[in-house]
């Protein structure tokens, strides 16, 4: 059985029509990273940061899961039917629902989820798809002790053990639409250096040495679909 970790960036949402963080019009061109994107900037004004994450939580209903996506879910699919002697695990880096709207169910979000919150006094996670404010109160505890569910400047990301058994348990490691420059999940292509091969598409390859065995140019509602027909063909 071929195990393959896929970890996607905001790369391949935007083709989607989200808008990245970090691109020519990423959301950080109008917002600084240290008054939305961290535990400081919320304690020092929750309700901006709240409006930010009510304004992108209102969008996602918009957008729509692209054809990488559903390529993504159709290759799970098909190992989890038996038409494909393989299993896929995606790692997001996004906070989107894209990847789970498009059929993926092995999907790990390692830097939380736009569509739950976190209580700070009970630790629930609800799902949420409405507003949030600073005087909301928690649908466990009661308390008006919520925030977006999202991994912020300075914070850990999730399920990094997780992350980590199948990082050592795969054979091949994909990253999809991911800017490479985040850590810790722009060190992966290196921990598994000596056990799995390693692809990477993007929409432009950067120039110099690379990490990857292999780079594959273009968009990755092109590039991804190929690759998994390849798989599915072969």
């Amino acid at each position: 059985m071929q195990r393959i970790v896929v970890l996607t960036g905001a790369g391949i949402s935007q083709e989607s029509g989200l808008q990245t963080f970090r691109g020519a019009d990423g959301l950080w061109n109008h917002e600084r990273i240290e008054d939305i994107c961290t535990p400081q900037g919320f304690q020092r004004d929750p309700l901006r940061v709240d409006r930010f994450y009510n304004g992108l939580r209102a969008r996602l209903p918009t957008v729509h899961p692209n054809a990488a996506h559903l390529a993504l879910a159709e290759l799970e699919r098909a190992g989890r039917e038996g038409r494909w002697d393989g299993q896929v695990t995606i790692v997001t880096q996004n906070i989107d629902d894209l990847h789970e709207r498009a059929g993926s169910r092995n999907v790990i979000h390692m830097h939380g989820e736009l569509l739950r919150l976190r209580c700070t006094a009970c630790r629930a996670t609800p799902a949420w798809r409405t507003d949030c404010f600073p005087d909301t109160p928690c649908p466990a505890c009661g308390q008006p002790t919520l925030r977006p569910d999202i991994v912020w400047f300075g914070e850990i990301p999730y399920h990094m053990e997780a992350i980590s058994r199948h990082l050592a348990a795969c054979d091949l490691f994909v990253a999809i639409g991911t800017s490479g420059v985040v850590y810790p999940a722009a060190g992966f292509v290196d921990s598994v250096a000596g056990h799995a091969d390693t692809m990477l598409f993007n929409l432009e390859i950067p120039s110099g040495p690379s990490a990857f065995d292999q780079a594959i140019a273009g968009p990755a509602t092109r590039t991804v679909p190929a690759w998994t027909r390849d798989l599915l063909e072969a």
